[in-house]
């Protein structure tokens, strides 16, 4: 996931990354008719390093150095619960099948983060439903990550028909730029790009932009390798078993447990039904990187905001009263609150025991 200091970049992207598009392109009429981009010359940064190492490869066979000669390539570093990969999706998804008759040719190389997304059958899970049916390299051994150099969840990098790496860019926005980044590059090639207007995309779920503009609450991890402002009484007991109780109040972005849970470095673990977690947060959206313990055992959960129901204010995994269920491990929206957004304490019970959470994570 994308590192907390990009947060405050990406509130004034919008026009922003449109000015910024206008100047590297020579678009006129910003912010008002459409835009007439012109060539630039891009920066050859080194040539494309082996993509050969994948621990596996879905939607497609192994990709070599021969299969992408004379093609666009965009590389797309993701892992499947990346809140910050998820809201950069329906562009890629989108650029992928827009372009792909013209040359372009898209590969997601999946970087795990957490240890269950190193299962290959989740990945493949996870790719349908998100309905990524580009090529997909596997990288759980991290050897693509490595070789590119690469420190982000999500990272394009755009590779011109020669095999050269002439662009890239880390997380979120700058969607117009980097599309016309395809074009350009499809130009060179010969092969397409000659459609100058811009993706128009309308996403929905986990996919919608983030209201950067109310956001004041960072993703934050749940195991003690990562976690920040942990609030129940005692403080975590590490690796071992522990009855924790919710402090009377909690202060904004700080958490607890109530319940007997087991706090360990990449995850917290629920022994018993009736648990609970609590978040002090404030955003449009809260996310929960969640999974059962148990693959075939899942886990009924209900989620209140400021001790009511969420009504309105549910997200898409959750119905209006906040009851829901835990069947896989993969991120859960919880909340999507209408304005006005105001501190608020998210708490989620769980009425059966064995579940493991792993990260919260705000829009």
């Amino acid at each position: 996931m994308f590192d907390n200091l990009n947060y405050d970049r990406r509130r004034f992207l919008g026009t922003a990354a449109m000015t910024l598009a206008a100047t590297q392109f020579g678009m006129t009429n910003v912010g008002g008719q459409e835009l007439t981009p012109k060539a630039v010359q891009l920066p050859t940064e080194r040539a494309l390093v082996s993509i050969r190492n994948a621990t596996t490869w879905l939607n497609s066979t192994p990709l070599t150095a021969a299969d992408i000669r004379g093609k666009v390539v965009l590389i797309d570093f993701w892992t499947y619960t990346c809140i910050n990969w998820l809201r950069t999706l329906p562009y890629v998804r989108a650029w992928a099948n827009k372009y792909k008759d013209q040359g372009l040719v898209v590969i997601g190389v999946h970087t795990p983060e957490f240890a269950f997304e190193k299962n290959v059958e989740n990945v493949r899970r996870a790719a349908k439903d998100m309905r990524v049916d580009y090529p997909i390299a596997v990288d759980n051994g991290y050897m693509i990550w490595n070789a590119f150099e690469n420190r982000y969840w999500p990272a394009l990098y755009f590779i011109d028909g020669q095999g050269q790496i002439r662009d890239h860019q880390f997380g979120e926005g700058d969607y117009e730029r980097a599309e016309r980044i395809i074009q350009q590059l499809l130009k060179e090639a010969g092969t397409g790009g000659t459609q100058q207007e811009l993706t128009a995309i309308e996403a929905s779920g986990a996919e919608v932009a983030a209201d950067w503009g109310s956001l004041k609450s960072p993703e934050n991890y749940l195991g003690y390798d990562r976690t920040e402002n942990f609030a129940s009484p005692g403080g975590a007991v590490l690796d071992k078993r522990h009855v924790y109780e919710l402090p009377k109040k909690l202060k904004l972005n700080q958490w607890a447990l109530s319940g007997d849970w087991t706090v360990e470095k990449q995850a917290i673990t629920l022994n018993k039904a009736q648990g609970r977690i609590a978040n002090r947060f404030h955003a449009r959206d809260l996310h929960l990187v969640i999974g059962p313990s148990a693959s075939d055992k899942p886990v009924r959960f209900r989620v209140l905001i400021d001790g009511l129901p969420p009504v309105a204010a549910h997200g898409v995994d959750v119905d209006n009263q906040g009851y829901g269920m835990v069947t896989e491990q993969r991120l859960y929206q919880l909340i999507r609150q209408p304005k006005p957004i105001a501190d608020r304490q998210f708490e989620i019970e769980f009425l059966d025991s064995g579940v493991d959470a792993f990260a919260f994570t705000f829009g």
